[in-house]
């Protein structure tokens, strides 16, 4: 229990009091309720898009789902987004060890620069178009169950990247969770995005989609375990491991690519 709080305590703005000390090791295992977590958000988000769906028109009920998604988080991930792009679009010098330094060194600003607001304003852009393009195409069902997934997938998508990942930093709380993150905790949060999708979504999405339905986890499980072997590997090179930062990124990325994957699966795959 006392991981499960902290995975809500560390990625939403629920204020969970925690009792008794707090080891490494306790924040290491609760990456294995990082996909709860995310189920809580996605609770959030689900119920906003009901209530606003009933109220306003999809454009409006769109911005207040994504108002709502900011909210639970505090914009904990944006955040780690938008310096980990002011990161990236600092001008290489031509030597690697001194592009690394002024990187992770942006990275620390509390300044945005022109590299984060611009991303900042595309992730946001790009996932109210995608959730408007829902509301207008899907089923108000599908479209709850598309919602309420997606911060489990995006939380989740984290683990494999903190497993396959290496530290940027010496120190830090990122440090923590990549250098200690093992198999079992890989496994074990995988399993509970199975059980999340079995319970919440599939019963609605098979009876409408039928086979497809099988097929989406397991696509999304494949295509997010590689993206985050593909992020482990860019920042490993930009900044010569992950940082807590790139972590939120990470989880940004994946939700705008998750939405643009549900989009092509109900139009063309169904």
């Amino acid at each position: 229990m006392k991981q499960l709080l902290l995975a809500l305590q560390f990625l939403t703005v629920v204020p969970m009091k925690v009792r008794g000390e707090v080891s490494e090791h306790d924040l290491v295992a609760s990456t294995t309720f990082f996909p709860a977590a995310g189920a809580f958000q996605g609770m959030m988000l689900a119920g906003t898009a009901l209530a606003c769906s009933r109220l306003f028109g999809p454009e409006v009920a769109s911005g207040l789902v994504i108002s709502a998604y900011l909210l639970t988080n505090g914009g904990f991930d944006l955040d780690g987004f938008i310096d980990t792009f002011d990161a990236l679009a600092v001008r290489s010098t031509g030597d690697r060890a001194v592009d690394r330094g002024k990187r992770l060194s942006a990275m620390k600003d509390s300044a945005i620069g022109a590299g984060g607001a611009i991303a900042m304003v595309m992730a946001v852009l790009l996932k109210f178009l995608l959730v408007n393009s829902l509301f207008h195409t899907a089923p108000l069902k599908t479209t709850l169950c598309v919602l309420f997934l997606m911060p489990v997938f995006s939380k989740w998508v984290t683990v494999p990247a903190m497993y396959h990942g290496l530290s940027a930093r010496k120190d830090g709380l990122g440090r923590i969770f990549v250098d200690k993150v093992t198999a079992a905790h890989v496994v074990s949060s995988s399993l509970l995005v199975c059980v999340l999708y079995l319970a919440a979504a599939l019963p609605y999405l098979y009876g409408v989609y039928g086979m497809a339905s099988i097929w989406l986890p397991i696509v999304l499980y494949l295509s997010f375990y590689l993206l985050s072997l593909i992020a482990v590997r860019v920042c490993l090179g930009k900044f010569g491991g992950l940082t807590g930062d790139n972590l939120g990124a990470l989880s940004e990325v994946s939700e705008i690519l998750y939405l643009l994957g549900i989009s092509l699966w109900l139009r063309h795959f169904i």
